[in-house]
Formats: C-alpha cells, structure tokens, sequence
C-alpha cells in the first residue's frame, strides 16, 4: 500500500496523490492509503464507506464545516506518472482535483485545534453516473456523517470562488415521419427533414444570464446529439435530438422542465436525465468569513458540482480549489503549483 506523507510540503503530496491512479471505480489504493494517513491523526475520528473515507473532529464547537473533494480521476490518457515543468505539475487528476485533495488532507494534519469543527470528506465516483457517486451514498446510508454549518468543495475553480452550481438536463426532443421507399418519397414523410423546424428553435433560443444572490449566470439550451435514419433507400419515420439544458440556480428542476416544454411546444418531449442547482449561499455568515480569508471577487460556478447535493441536505456549500476548470479531463492536464500553496494558506487562515 501507498504512505502518504501528510507533513510533506502540500505540493509533492499532490504529486504522490496523481501517481496513485484512481479512474472512477478503482479508488480502493488512494482511498486505502487515504484512509490510513488520517486514522494515524489521533485528533480525527474516521469512518469508511466503500471507498469514500471520512474524518471529523469533535470539539463541541459552535459551528461545524466539511471540506470536501472527490479521489477520482477520468481514464489516464498516457498522463501517468506525474512531471514537473516550470513550476507546473502535469499529470492526470492534478487539476481536477487531487491538488485540492492534498489540500484538504494537509490541514487535516495541521489544523488540531480549529476555531471550527471539522469534517473531512474523501468520496469515489465523482465522475461517472450518480448512482455511483460515493458523496450521494453516504447522504443516503449515513446522513449523520455530513450534518455540517457549511461546505467547500474544493472542485477546480484556479483559486476563486464559485457559488452554487447550476442545474443540468438532458432532454430528447422526438420528430415523427412516415416510411417509404426513397425511389417513391413523395408517399412518405421524412422525420430528418422535419427536425428543421426543432433546430430552428434552437438556433433562435436566447438564454438567459440572471443573477442569482450577486453573482450572474450563464444558460445554455443546446443540441448534443442527433439520430435518425432506418436505410439507405427508406424515408426515416423518426428523428431524435438529444438537448442539454444548463439551468441557473432561480430555477427548481420542475421550473426548468416546463421551461423546456415550453420551448419545444407540439414535440414530443422526454426527459432523461436531471440534476437540481444550487444557490450560491454566500449570504451565510461562515461563507461571509470564508470570502473575506480567500479575497478575490466570487464568481458563478458554470457547470454542475456535487455543492448541489450539499443544497439539498440543507448545508451552503461553494466551490474552491487551487486547480483550472479549464484543464480538467485533458491529456495534458495540469496545475500551477503556486496555486495550490495559496490555496492551503487561505484555507489556513480561515480555519486556523
């Protein structure tokens, strides 16, 4: 097994983080190695579900924060082991988020006696299907293990941060035809040609950039796949779009829905896969402190994070990492290793 240093300096404890690969599924070493550096903290106790691993302290405080970050990474890519390069670490997962992981698992070593009680939270299969998700078992198996004041989700956000998330669904938008022979065409009614009039929707669509508690989002209403077509001699008689529907967080999932009825009105419509937004929560007092620590402008968090599985358990949650969201998922993925040291002084200062 893996020895994770935790008194290491927090940059080559996140290049000891990236060498342990850990695609979404086989997160049992780094949640192993995880696991036995922090039940070696006598300050921390540390419970286990699968191959997410939590630790909190218990010192009656008056308020309580989980800081939280996922261990998976998305297939290597030829990205492994990690390298550095002036003042860069590449390397699968060193942006998306292990360099926020090896944060976390530092002021997890350093912090015994914080102004806050602390919860610690290491989850599997964030970047897959969320039934798998390791966060969104845990809040169904043992709801207890996130009772929390407020949460940061150390997602990649290159050091500023991002409130909420907006919401996200997948919609099939269906067009129906006739079959017919292509020689005799006119007997028929072709479903491809008749998607012209959904995509003309979609080329008329403005979306919307509400601000939402101070900060201004950015939706997008947008085709992401098309099938169509039975043969290369017969009139289709049906067409399916697939649309994708990143929603701000003023909208609940049902507002959002029959926005998309609304849109695509006399088509028939199936949803097929959703998730909720999230608020920014910045109004909290513990986020107030938070921004004051961290400084910089607060930004909307475009895209969707698990701070809005954090919304729906009642906790305020935002985003705040020292990796780029730009980067994530690439081959040559990286971080700026600056970065990741100001990320642990400002979560130090704040919690410390």
């Amino acid at each position: 097994m893996t020895i994770l240093d935790l008194s290491q300096d927090v940059r080559l404890l996140t290049a000891a983080l990236v060498d342990i690969e850990s695609v979404s599924g086989d997160e049992k070493a780094i949640a192993d190695a995880v696991e036995a550096a922090l039940t070696a903290l006598p300050h921390l106790a540390v419970e286990r579900s699968g191959e997410t691993v939590i630790a909190r302290t218990r010192l009656g405080r008056d308020e309580r924060v989980l800081i939280a970050g996922h261990l998976d990474t998305v297939p290597v890519h030829s990205n492994l082991p990690s390298r550095v390069e002036g003042g860069l670490l590449y390397g699968c997962g060193t942006s998306d988020m292990k360099a926020g992981v090896a944060v976390a698992l530092r002021l997890a070593h350093l912090i015994r006696e914080p102004v806050k009680d602390l919860t610690y939270v290491f989850y599997d299969c964030e970047e897959v299907e969320a039934e798998r998700n390791g966060l969104n078992r845990v809040a169904r198996l043992h709801p207890e293990w996130l009772a929390a004041d407020f949460a940061v989700l150390m997602e990649p956000t290159d050091g500023v941060i991002e409130g909420g998330c907006q919401g996200t669904m997948r919609a099939e938008i269906a067009v129906p035809g006739k079959r017919a022979h292509s020689a005799r065409s006119w007997l028929g009614v072709n479903a491809i040609h008749g998607m012209e009039a959904v995509l003309a929707r979609l080329n008329a669509y403005e979306a919307r950039t509400p601000v939402v508690d101070g900060l201004r989002y950015h939706e997008g209403l947008n085709a992401v796949s098309i099938r169509g077509g039975v043969a290369g001699n017969v009139i289709p008689d049906e067409c399916v779009v697939t649309v994708n529907y990143r929603f701000a967080p003023d909208l609940s999932v049902e507002q959002a829905q029959q926005h998309v009825l609304e849109v695509f009105q006399g088509f028939a419509v199936t949803f097929t896969d959703l998730a909720p937004a999230a608020r920014p929560g910045l109004t909290h007092p513990v986020a107030s402190a938070f921004a004051a620590a961290v400084g910089g402008q607060p930004r909307a968090k475009l895209g969707w994070t698990d701070v809005a599985r954090f919304s729906e358990l009642g906790i305020p949650a935002v985003n705040y990492g020292p990796g780029d969201p730009n980067l994530a998922h690439q081959k040559d993925e990286y971080v700026t290793l600056s970065k990741i040291v100001e990320a642990e002084a400002a979560m130090l200062d704040w919690l410390a």
